[in-house]
């Protein structure tokens, strides 16, 4: 598949499967605290994955680096205080779980537990040190990316919250557009010179990386 060898694929598919779940889970846990009983009567306050995984969404990010988990639903109406204030955090508590697990997954290379200098696996299965590689990075691409202010994304949400109620109305046309900006973004613009997830997820990735693991 695309040049990956089966130990990669093992790996990415145990990180998705653990990263996938624990995001949709906070968004899912939050709303809940907040008021909302939407998630939790559809199943979505548990660590199943597969009440969370989207089998398309998983399998195109296990391939390609783009993909999509099946996403929480949340009533506003439900959410206590002001609702767009309480959308922010409820969707602030996706890439803020994914912050937290690159940084408890650092916390074995930061004691000296493993060693970091192998990150390959020579056999079918991924090695310890490989398998910590790309839990801690894919956590943090999902940091980032998701942190993009284009809707769908957490990060739209969060900035609607944080802007002014007028401009924050003004923006709101932009979601019926927003997957297919996201599309132009991802497939289309980078072809054109105009790198905009080198420059919003890959690069500070790799400095959020070199800065939880010291490497």
């Amino acid at each position: 598949m695309l040049g990956l060898d089966i130990a990669t694929l093992l790996a990415r598919a145990i990180v998705l499967l653990i990263a996938f779940t624990i995001h949709e889970l906070a968004h899912a846990v939050t709303a809940d605290r907040l008021g909302d009983p939407t998630p939790r009567r559809q199943g979505r306050i548990t660590l199943n994955p597969l009440a969370h995984l989207d089998p398309i969404g998983t399998l195109m990010l296990l391939i390609s680096g783009f993909g999509w988990a099946k996403p929480v639903m949340v009533q506003p109406a439900y959410l206590r205080g002001n609702p767009r204030t309480s959308m922010g955090i409820v969707a602030a508590a996706g890439p803020l779980s994914n912050l937290l697990m690159a940084i408890v997954a650092a916390i074995p290379l930061r004691l000296g537990l493993v060693d970091m200098s192998i990150r390959s696996s020579s056999t079918v299965f991924p090695s310890l040190s490989f398998l910590l590689f790309q839990f801690i990075f894919i956590n943090l691409i999902l940091l980032f990316f998701n942190l993009i202010p284009i809707p769908p994304l957490d990060g739209f949400k969060i900035l609607t919250a944080v802007l002014p109620a007028e401009m924050a109305y003004q923006l709101r046309p932009l979601e019926q557009y927003g997957f297919m900006i996201l599309l132009l973004a991802i497939f289309i613009l980078p072809n054109m010179g105009i790198d905009i997830l080198g420059w919003l997820v890959q690069t500070p990735t790799l400095q959020a990386f070199s800065l939880i693991t010291g490497y």
